[in-house]
């Protein structure tokens, strides 16, 4: 963790150092794959860390393309695919991915001309190629206790780079903010709605930490300071979707969690609740003090004079209303990817991109995505009613449905966190020691 402490604050005062961290970051786990022949799932560890520094790499322009960390992801589990391979449940998911192949040629007849149908394409598939991907390798894939701990860890510390990067660049708020719209000068002069998504997530892994792996007393308090900052830093961006995501996913992981244990590790588990009770409570009130109250009319839906706003989807709620009506309109095949957000500009002037995938797969992929929805969604239950062990599996399910409708898939962690739902989790194996016993003949 301290290494990433130094690296948020190197990439601060030296902005290059970023693109040598991206590039060394990438060297360093193909190196780490290929030695071992993926034996210990290395090849996931590593997808798992671009997530985590996926946004990181964006705000501090490590990366030459904007969709270069996602596509570094997808990169990553196709070489774990080809040097592991997949389980044979692992069917249900490429019809997923055969799925999204027709919204591609229905792309290519009905996008304008003078749109780079390559790019709108890839921008619009992106998120649930990874997806698909993800899933083919994580699907019934074994992964012992210890190296779910050390997964979640891999997707952690980036993200507390990323937090100490954003820290040293955000003013005094007091002093800076004005209004109860999204806050880019606390998110690193990045988009607040994707580093919200990212601090939530860490938020949720670091409380993981801290229940699961934090017997030693200067590791729970390590976790849960580092719980409190995250939670923090997700609550100053001004974006809501995020931090509500990530006490979501906490919530649930800590039901699950709490309804498994017994004797000691439940009188342990109160313990945890009361100190991450308290926690809530005081990062709320410091960032209420922090903001001159401005967050708590935010997180209540009001201006910075204290009117209730008349919509608490700050314009979402009529991009989702645009593409429910493509939807309507061509419920067969869809529009084609990347067609949606053509249709909405021209038909209300609003030119963003979706922020709901839910209806965007609908708008783009006709009866098609309601198909992809109910794979995504169904299944991954019925893996659960045989395999309990992954006390990561609401929580994973969950971050993944409230992100992709606040969010759409533009970071790839909905996407791979969704795999992680489908991980066969099992205990370490006991080392058995063989006696040989002499033979009286």
């Amino acid at each position: 963790m301290v290494i990433h402490i130094i690296i948020g604050v190197l990439v601060y005062l030296v902005r290059s150092l970023a693109l040598v961290y991206f590039v060394g970051t990438i060297l360093y786990f193909l190196v780490q794959i290929f030695r071992t022949g993926n034996k210990n799932n290395e090849a996931l560890m590593a997808a798992g860390y671009i997530t985590g520094a996926e946004v990181f790499f964006r705000m501090s322009y490590a990366v030459p393309v904007y969709e270069l960390g996602k596509y570094s992801v997808i990169a990553f589990m196709l070489i774990g695919l080809f040097l592991s391979g997949t389980s044979r449940k692992s069917g249900v998911y490429w019809i997923y991915i055969f799925l999204l192949l027709p919204s591609i040629l229905v792309a290519s007849m009905n996008l304008n001309l003078g749109t780079n149908v390559r790019n709108a394409i890839f921008f619009n598939l992106s998120g649930p190629l990874c997806l698909g991907l993800s899933t083919l390798y994580c699907i019934d894939r074994k992964l012992t206790y210890r190296q779910l701990s050390n997964l979640t860890r891999w997707i952690l510390l980036p993200i507390v780079g990323m937090s100490i990067y954003i820290t040293l660049g955000t003013p005094d708020l007091r002093e800076a903010l004005s209004s109860t719209g999204a806050n880019f000068a606390a998110s690193g002069g990045f988009g607040p709605n994707q580093v919200s998504t990212v601090l939530g997530l860490g938020m949720f892994l670091s409380l993981v930490q801290l229940v699961v792996y934090s017997k030693d007393k200067v590791f729970l308090f390590i976790h849960l300071a580092l719980t409190g900052f995250l939670l923090y830093k997700g609550i100053i961006t001004f974006s809501r979707g995020g931090v509500i995501t990530g006490i979501g996913c906490s919530v649930a992981f800590l039901v699950i969690y709490f309804a498994g244990s017994k004797g000691v590790a439940r009188r342990r588990m109160m313990t945890y609740l009361i100190l991450l009770g308290g926690v809530l409570v005081a990062v709320s009130a410091y960032s209420s003090f922090q903001t001159n109250g401005l967050i708590n009319k935010r997180y209540t839906n009001r201006d910075a004079a204290g009117r209730i706003k008349s919509d608490i989807t700050t314009g979402r709620a009529e991009i989702f209303e645009t593409e429910l009506n493509a939807f309507y309109n061509n419920p067969v095949i869809g529009v084609g990817a990347g067609k949606a957000k053509e249709l909405r500009a021209e038909e209300t002037g609003i030119g963003a991109a979706s922020h709901n995938e839910v209806s965007r797969l609908l708008s783009e992929h006709g009866s098609l995505g309601l198909i992809i929805l109910g794979i995504l969604i169904i299944y991954p239950l019925v893996y659960r009613a045989k395999n309990r062990r992954n006390y990561l599996f609401f929580a994973a399910l969950g971050f993944w449905f409230m992100t992709i409708n606040h969010s759409s898939m533009r970071i790839a962690a909905p996407a791979f966190i969704y795999a992680l739902a489908l991980l066969n989790v099992v205990h370490e194996k006991k080392k058995t020691s063989i006696r040989r016993q002499r033979v009286i003949q």
